[in-house]
Formats: C-alpha cells, sequence, structure tokens
C-alpha cells in the first residue's frame, strides 16, 4: 500500500477526520495570510509616514542654503549700522541714508522671522557646541565656558542649526 491509498482510506472511513484536517489546514493558511496583511498595512503606514514626514521637512528648509547666503547681507548690514558715527544720526544730509539702512535691517529681520530664522542668543549663556563655536578663550571674571563676546551671530532655521554663533568664552582664571 502506498501513501495515497492510506489516504483515501482514512477518509473513506473517517470523512470528519479528513474535513477537519483540510478545515484546519485552511484556517492556519487564512490565520497566515492575515499576518500577512496586518503585516503589509502596518509597512505601508509606516512608509506613508515617512513620505509625509519627508515632506513637511522639505517644505520647512527648503529655504536652508538661501537662508546661509542671506546671513552674510544681514552681517553686512549689521556692520554698517554699528559703523555709524553718531553725528551721521544728526546730520540732516545723512537722516535719511542712515534711516533707510535701519529699515532694510529691520525688514530683513521681518522676513527672517516669517520664513522661521531666529537669532541665537550667545551673550552670557554657557557655550553649547550645538550652537556655538568657539573661537578664543578671554580673561574674565564670568565662570569658565560662559560666552562673553560674540563675534559673529549664530541662527537657526526652526529646530536646525543654520550657522554656529562665533564666541569668544571666559576661561578659567
Amino acid at each position: 500500500m502506498n501513501e495515497d491509498d492510506v489516504r483515501e482510506e482514512t477518509a473513506e472511513a473517517a470523512p470528519e477526520v479528513a474535513e477537519h484536517d483540510a478545515s484546519a489546514k485552511l484556517t492556519a493558511e487564512i490565520e497566515e495570510l492575515r499576518k500577512q496583511l496586518l503585516y503589509t498595512q502596518a509597512e505601508m503606514q509606516n512608509v506613508r509616514r515617512r513620505a509625509e514626514k519627508e515632506a513637511q521637512d522639505a517644505k520647512a528648509y527648503a529655504a536652508t542654503g538661501f537662508a546661509r547666503d542671506i546671513l552674510s547681507v544681514a552681517d553686512n548690514l549689521s556692520r554698517a549700522i554699528a559703523g555709524l558715527p553718531a553725528a551721521s544720526r544728526e546730520d540732516e544730509a545723512l537722516k535719511p541714508f542712515v534711516t533707510g539702512i535701519e529699515m532694510t535691517a529691520k525688514e530683513l529681520e521681518n522676513v527672517f522671522q516669517r520664513n522661521g530664522i531666529t537669532k541665537i542668543e550667545a551673550i552670557g549663556a554657557k557655550l553649547d557646541p550645538n550652537k556655538h563655536q568657539a573661537m578664543v578663550e578671554v580673561p574674565s571674571d564670568q565662570e569658565p565656558g560662559t560666552i562673553v563676546h560674540e563675534m559673529q551671530a549664530g541662527y537657526m532655521i526652526k529646530d536646525r542649526l543654520l550657522r554656529p554663533a562665533m564666541v569668544g568664552v571666559a576661561k578659567a582664571g
């Protein structure tokens, strides 16, 4: 007797057992397919979430390169304003020029603000290597590691570093 004959005899002798075996096999197969479907659905949801996050990040940080480039304009405007002699603010011939430079700097600041670009506050803060780049150590009565001088302002775009602040920190006595 071969194996097929035994199966036929068993199926004939106990049709309920054969039906039960087939039913159990189909139930197991259905359960396996259900698990695969759930796994596939979960994976698709993860892919969808990642794609949405990447799209949001791309939108939020699309201007990063441009913003980095425009920071030098902001630096030069700040230097121009800081370099103006006090007498030029009182001189009637230069007053419109000075006002124009100050208004331009203020408008640039507003544009930065509207686009989520914020200046990093450095003076008096503890050195944070994620936001500050220490350029020099300066003798000071401040606690070591405290920022006492800012050479170049740092900026964040939303929650990411755009440019670190270049600073001088207090060194131990």
